[in-house]
């Protein structure tokens, strides 16, 4: 069985017990060498051979596995953060199955639950935000119907932006067709790395913060009023708000 696992967004504490317990007793390790924290692996077996996924195509990632199970060789797919959100691993499991081999998902801690931590915020507020969209500006890669960053702006939800820093000023000057300019935004680089890097601005001035910090790649843009300071206090908690565990007071 191949088991494809989610890696966290990079501090190698945040690797699940199972997902390590995984790793480390691999004979075949293939990761993401481009997004992984090598750390993730150190305490992988002496003689497990590691492959870097980083120089490989799709069929040579798949032969590794493919031959890995041929010789009942334990083999572990290492994935940034979670796997699910941009990690590209339906192919991989669709040409498994094809093969009749079977596999398994080890979910992660994807980086945008890291970035929430880092920046210390909560992306669902009450009264400001219940919707948390997770995107990408269109590059190489086209974006589908209707899922351009202007038709989901739209919405002034919580923002997610993945794979676009490089964008970013026309990434804000498309988000100001919608949020208003001075919507607070926040960049974070590498969450949860020991280099992590913060920077927060507004859509107005994000840009040039951005490039004064010299961001170029490898870090999320989160867009939205729930970076503010202004938010409706949750039911859940109200003394005077009934649920089916706590009958509420009078006020």
């Amino acid at each position: 069985m191949i088991s494809f696992i989610g890696a966290g967004p990079g501090d190698p504490d945040l690797l699940t017990i199972k997902g390590k317990r995984l790793i480390d007793s691999a004979d075949i390790i293939i990761y993401a060498g481009s997004l992984v924290n090598p750390q993730v692996l150190k305490d992988a077996k002496p003689e497990a051979k590691i492959y870097n996924s980083a120089t490989m195509n799709l069929e040579e990632v798949l032969q590794v596995m493919e031959d890995g199970e041929a010789q009942g060789k334990k083999v572990v797919r290492v994935h940034t953060g979670d796997p699910a959100i941009f990690g590209a691993h339906r192919e991989q499991m669709d040409a498994l199955e094809r093969k009749g081999i079977s596999y398994e998902v080890i979910p992660g801690v994807s980086s945008f639950l890291a970035v929430a931590a880092a920046l210390k915020k909560e992306y669902t507020l009450p009264g400001v935000s219940q919707t948390v969209i997770l995107t990408r500006m269109e590059g190489r890669t086209p974006m589908p119907p209707r899922e351009k960053l202007r038709d989901l702006a739209r919405h002034n939800a919580t923002m997610i932006i993945f794979l676009s820093v490089g964008m970013m000023e026309e990434l804000s000057n498309v988000l100001q067709e919608e949020y208003r300019p001075d919507t607070p935004v926040a960049v974070v680089y590498k969450a949860s790395w020991e280099d992590q890097k913060i920077v927060q601005g507004t859509l107005r001035d994000i840009a040039g913060k951005v490039k004064e910090a010299g961001i170029k790649k490898t870090a999320l843009t989160v867009v939205g009023d729930f970076l503010g300071d202004e938010y409706e206090l949750s039911r859940l908690y109200d003394k005077t708000f009934t649920h089916e565990f706590r009958k509420g007071v009078n006020p």
